[in-house]
């Protein structure tokens, strides 16, 4: 794995076309299946995302999906909203699927046709530069540096005097090459731009990535339609996304949860019809616990994967828990026609009806017994090396700051960033715990296994910090404790307040790629306040 031909993969992309493909909504390119056996018609009915796949380099062992991300304020239709101005990719919510497989090349061109940035007078850890952007492939094993998975840097919109003089609209680009063995599975992409990601992530920009690979080849799973449904939260007033003026901002604006774009969508199947719903969570506010509610037998559902990692075989569940930025796959299967709902706990409406209609399939389409394992798990025997435990706490000191923002969003534990005042009330501190991007909260070598324990200092439950670690999934191993059996893999991993609040333990290996990337709290205004800790891959 990583990335051993750089230099003549570089040459390559040179003479590369653009390769990106748009389908029209419910289609799928390039073979890739959006249709049962028998199903298409009703199928096609529910929305899916514009595609773009990789094609084969002529004279290459290479595929490259080269693409452009054209960034700027759109004017969309939100039902129960009317038309709303937003910033979008390519003029949509979500953006375009991507859709690769181990050994491709992502080589995404971004266009930054937003304003200006407004002047910003306040710290680094309060909102600032809302029309600048970056590149996040959440959840890959990619490198993060460079031009590559690399959330450090920023793509800048004109200045108001290059507006001005009439200067070309920036154009970036990120070169990510995909491992040949990378998990086969569902991630997505999001800008992650410090202080402006959460107003940006919940105006619509997100998208999705596939991963093709071994478990698509599954007859069961190969016979099942693929399809994508994409969760974004948006928040919505007066028919713009609010600026992020306040701490107040993400409880006054109640939530929008569209499905590939759209209210409420309707999605069908027939009796005995297996589909596979590839779940995202483009969420950056709301934890999302999904269930299919209406009369029984309802439809069936089994998870294949969790965050891009295929399970060893199909779990059946009547209960789906996502936090915000999770990705889980799963077959459903029709049983008894009628109409049902997937819902999620604390969301007023229904996130889509499912209409189970149509001829029945006799027999019913089969559910594979075992499944082509993800990634192979760790032993905690290899946690050996002196440092190797870790403790992460995620905590909320209320009223530090004056003016709109003053709550102080920390990471504590170890590498906890420095106390402006150590010998002061750390509570009161305005640095203690707090993201500095010149502070390197964790040195993690290549080559080794280490146990990280992460937990919530909150003490309300609905309080949820979930902890995202980049370029590098962990095995979660125990949840508030108790040991998990089997163990899962996780990018995302979400944690709610109580008395105690959620604490887990995982197990992390740092393979194959250096640089200075970041773990923080994926509920992604906190984020955007501090709540952010620089981590650096050094060699062994």
């Amino acid at each position: 794995m990583g990335d051993s031909g750089g230099i003549s993969r570089r040459s390559v992309l040179k003479a590369v076309p653009v390769a990106g493909l748009a389908a029209a909504p419910g289609r799928v390119l390039a073979g890739r299946r959006a249709d049962a056996p028998g199903a298409a018609a009703p199928t096609a009915r529910f929305p899916q995302p514009a595609v773009a796949c990789s094609r084969p380099v002529p004279g290459s062992p290479w595929s490259v999906l080269a693409h452009t991300l054209d960034v700027r304020f759109t004017t969309v239709p939100v039902p129960g909203h009317g038309p709303v101005t937003t910033r979008t990719y390519n003029g949509s919510i979500p953006g375009p699927t991507l859709r690769v497989r181990g050994g491709d090349t992502l080589h995404l061109t971004q266009v930054n046709g937003l304003p200006p940035n407004p002047a910003h007078s306040g710290g680094h850890n309060t909102p600032h530069h809302p029309n600048s952007f970056n590149l996040h492939t959440h959840g890959m094993h990619v490198s993060p540096s460079g031009i590559a998975d690399n959330v450090l840097r920023e793509f800048a919109p004109r200045t108001a005097d290059e507006v001005a003089t009439g200067a070309p609209e920036p154009r970036y680009v990120t070169v990510v090459h995909v491992p040949a063995d990378h998990p086969a599975g569902t991630y997505w992409y999001h800008p992650h731009l410090h202080g402006a990601t959460a107003e940006q992530v919940v105006g619509g920009m997100a998208g999705v990535i596939v991963v093709e690979g071994d478990v698509d080849a599954v007859p069961e799973i190969a016979a099942a339609a693929d399809l994508v449904v994409c969760i974004n939260e948006l928040k919505l007033k007066d028919g713009r996304v609010p600026a992020f003026s306040s701490g107040g901002w993400v409880t006054g604006v109640p939530s929008t949860f569209t499905v590939n774009g759209t209210v409420n969508p309707t999605l069908r199947l027939r009796p005995g019809e297996v589909q596979r719903w590839r779940l995202v969570a483009a969420t950056a506010f709301t934890a999302l616990r999904l269930r299919i509610t209406g009369a029984r037998p309802g439809p069936t559902v089994h998870q294949i994967a969790q965050d891009g990692v295929t399970w060893p075989k199909p779990v059946p569940l009547d209960l789906v828990e996502l936090a915000m930025g999770n990705r889980a796959d799963v077959l459903v299967r029709g049983d008894a026609p009628g109409r049902y709902e997937l819902r999620a706990d604390g969301v007023p409406g229904p996130l889509l009806t499912v209409e189970v209609a149509g001829e029945r399939i006799d027999p019913p389409m089969a559910l594979p017994t075992a499944l082509p394992r993800g990634r192979p798990y760790l032993d905690e025997r290899t946690v050996t090396h002196p440092g190797a435990d870790r403790e992460v706490v995620f905590h909320a000191d209320p009223g530090v700051f004056a003016g709109p923002f003053p709550n102080a969003f920390r990471i504590l534990g170890t590498g906890a960033t420095p106390a402006a005042h150590p010998g002061g009330d750390l509570t009161r501190d305005p640095a203690h715990g707090l993201f500095d991007p010149g502070f390197t909260n964790h040195t993690l070598r290549l080559g080794t296994v280490e146990r990280w324990t992460v937990r919530s200092g909150e003490t309300a439950p609905a309080f949820n910090h979930p902890f995202h670690l980049h370029t590098n999934q962990f095995l979660v191993t125990h949840r508030n404790g108790r040991r998990l059996d089997p163990p899962v893999w996780h990018d995302t991993v979400g944690l709610a307040g109580g008395t105690p609040g959620d604490s887990v333990t995982f197990l992390v290996a740092y393979e194959h790629f250096t640089g200075r990337t970041v773990a923080h709290c994926h509920q992604l205004h906190h984020e955007d306040l501090g709540m952010m800790q620089t981590v650096e891959y050094v060699a062994p």
